[in-house]
């Protein structure tokens, strides 16, 4: 198909292929919606249309099938407005809440240099004291006092650098007053 066809095509038949996928949906936009693709159809695969007679019946099938795709999309995956549904989804318990949110510390804790990560695990996941810290990673306990504080600087940018939504963010916060108040009593 040549691109005189394809103009051709559209001059002639765009009205009626129009009409007839409105008389399809019933609503101005889908009846766009496939008027659209049966002319990029044409345009894409108008080869396959070796008697440019036919390229009117070609629009109209696929017009009509590319309509028969949808409702069958749309019979396997209906689409509900979500207040119509809001009873049936169910509610996000804080349990939930705190494993998504301890995913997120994770990740963000196997994101920093393992000489920060590793002071922090020790310190706040298995309450080693300084003493014991320095003794495990063989430093000074002032290297393990320094590498607490700038892991914990570095957990909290990364922290509020991710986006978890309103909840998370309270929780970070709750975590952050946490890692605040082990720093103060160091």
């Amino acid at each position: 198909m040549n691109e005189s066809d394809y103009e051709d095509a559209v001059v002639n038949y765009y009205e009626r292929l129009y009409a007839f996928g409105y008389s399809l949906t019933g609503n101005q936009d889908d009846a766009s919606e496939l008027t659209q693709e049966a002319f990029y159809r044409l345009l894409t695969r108008g080869g396959m249309v070796r008697d440019s007679s036919k390229i009117k019946s070609w629009l109209f099938t696929t017009l009509y099938r590319v309509f028969l795709s949808w409702e069958q999309r749309r019979a396997l995956l209906p689409h509900f407005e979500i207040s119509s549904v809001e009873n049936e989804i169910p509610p996000v318990t804080p349990e939930q809440m705190d494993v998504l949110l301890d995913n997120a510390v994770r990740d963000c804790l196997l994101e920093l240099e393992e000489r920060y990560r590793a002071p922090l695990i020790l310190f706040y996941l298995n309450d080693h004291s300084y003493d014991e810290i320095a003794s495990i990673l063989a430093v000074p306990i002032g290297t393990v006092m320094s590498r607490l504080s700038r892991g914990k600087t570095l957990l909290r940018k990364r922290l509020a650098g991710r986006a978890i939504g309103a909840d998370a963010n309270s929780k970070i916060t709750h975590l952050k007053s946490q890692l605040n108040s082990a720093s103060r009593a160091l």
